[in-house]
């Protein structure tokens, strides 16, 4: 079998390589690499479709919208267009746990790999974390759990992935200019539970009427989770704890008691207990966490004004969710929209001003030109904010939008408000 593979990032090149290991015929399309790379010929330049005679198959990249023509041309033409993710899954002997979500699907994968870990189970985070699947394939390494990030982009093209153990956290209307509508976005994310069978499991948000929902399509069994309450059969907040299986824990021993994160934790917590891990592990990681960097980060507290960072809040959903967590906010926020409502973020009743910046600053003016500034770059923002701020305060670092108009990652643009907010606020008081 001949594959097209779509993309010469991580994920193409990925594939490229499992495909030369295993032996099997491959070519690779992306207009903008050079001719090679990694030692692997690049087919350059427009898209023609003559690169599909003789292919059987086509591994699609996550920079290949669905609505791109070299995939439009393959389905035309009655060829497979598979992910990298799916392919590589169905090469791999071991359990899968797959988890999804808009937001929080990072960090509940990084939670189980943990505590499978603790638990002294050989387990690997792959996916959209970082290592493509197709590298786990021959690649010498013995692994009985693979936990997957799944992003909408790997799971639009997931034709037979079946995991022993979804997870579905949230799902709210993101990345609409590659999926091209909410229902899109929503199917691609549903595809998680397709082909799971009566003996596998899907834990959900129950908090989540999307996520609820796309659990209800699962002919495997159901676990409810949920970050504000315990729902029967299910794993969650108690009044003062949080309840995982036999594991219960008092909320004031934990290091975040939001009801999101409580919401990871608890999915995190069943999911691993499902694949084998011991109850120690999975209370010895609960206990531990702390949100990773980026993620409702206090930089700085200083004149009773605290300074956070929430840059991997790039979309709507998850910059209302941090807004809330807060009772009076001074909010940063812009950069590149992705085809979302932006209304309600400026909605939201804890917000003093919004301080917008990037390609989408006219947008969020145009919601509200008496709440909403355009002060053009994070750092003018936070020259701002340290001008209106005052005790009690929260100036957060939310943008609802992705970073790439003025920054290459979320994670530049948090160390750019960092590096403002200790350059224009440290003083004697400041605490880091």
């Amino acid at each position: 079998m001949s594959t097209l593979v779509l993309g010469a990032g991580v994920s193409g090149l990925g594939v490229a390589r499992m495909l030369h290991r295993l032996g099997r015929p491959f070519e690779v399309y992306d207009e903008h690499a050079s001719g090679e790379l990694d030692g692997v010929e690049i087919g350059t330049g427009p898209w023609d479709p003559a690169y599909l005679i003789g292919i059987d198959r086509v591994v699609a990249s996550p920079g290949f919208p669905e609505t791109s023509q070299p995939i439009l041309d393959a389905l035309a033409q009655g060829i497979s267009v598979r992910s990298e993710l799916d392919l590589a899954a169905s090469l791999l002997s071991a359990t899968f746990v797959a988890v999804t979500g808009t937001n929080g699907k990072t960090t509940t994968t990084e939670l189980i790999d943990a505590m499978l870990r603790r638990s002294g189970i050989a387990s690997v985070a792959a996916g959209n974390i970082g290592t493509a699947m197709s590298d786990l394939v021959d690649d010498g390494d013995s692994h009985d759990v693979v936990v997957i990030e799944a992003s909408s982009f790997q799971l639009r093209f997931a034709g037979t992935l079946a995991p022993d153990v979804a997870v579905v956290l949230n799902v709210e209307a993101d990345h609409l200019d590659w999926h091209g509508s909410v229902e899109a976005y929503a199917a691609a994310k549903a595809r998680i539970v397709e082909h799971q069978g009566p003996e596998h499991l899907v834990i959900h948000n129950v908090d989540d009427e999307m996520a609820t929902a796309i659990a209800g399509a699962s002919a495997g069994r159901r676990l409810p989770v949920s970050g504000i309450s315990l729902p029967d059969g299910g794993a969650g907040r108690d009044g003062d704890e949080l309840a995982v299986g036999p594991i219960r824990i008092p909320l004031d021993a934990l290091q975040v008691t939001v009801a999101a994160y409580l919401v990871d934790l608890a999915a995190a917590g069943v999911a691993a207990l499902e694949v084998g891990a011991t109850p120690d592990g999975v209370e010895a990681t609960i206990r531990a966490f702390h949100p990773g960097r980026h993620r409702r980060q206090t930089v700085l507290e200083v004149g009773g004004v605290r300074w956070v960072d929430d840059s991997k809040a790039t979309n709507p959903h998850a910059a209302v969710a941090a807004i809330a967590g807060y009772p009076s906010v001074v909010l940063i926020a812009g950069g590149r929209n992705k085809g979302l409502d932006l209304a309600p973020i400026v909605a939201m009743p804890q917000l003093r001003a919004v301080l917008a910046v990037g390609e989408a600053a006219a947008d969020f003016v145009a919601l509200d030109a008496g709440l909403v500034t355009d002060v053009g770059t994070v750092r003018s923002a936070v020259e701002r904010a340290t001008e209106i701020a005052g005790p009690g305060d929260t100036v957060l670092l939310a943008p609802g939008c992705a970073s790439f108009d003025q920054f290459p990652s979320y994670a530049a643009r948090g160390d750019a408000f960092a590096a403002a907010v200790v350059d224009m606020v440290v003083g004697e008081e400041a605490t880091v």
